[in-house]
């Protein structure tokens, strides 16, 4: 896997870990910042080719 491909998927990774922190703290706003930065994550991990569901690092 190259590495652009590895720092994609570990975008989506660290986004998902965002988004449950978020979650977790019931912070509104945070959930908002977070879900747009995993939407955007993963938008751009399938815009190269990356399956992130085979990965395991689903959207929300």
């Amino acid at each position: 896997m190259s590495e652009v491909a590895e720092a994609l998927l570990a975008r989506v990774s660290a986004a998902r870990a965002g988004l449950a922190a978020a979650l977790d703290a019931g912070d509104a706003y945070a959930v908002a910042v977070a879900e747009d930065e995993l939407d955007d994550a993963v938008r751009l991990a399938r815009r190269h080719g990356l399956d992130v569901e085979a990965t395991g690092t689903t959207e929300g």
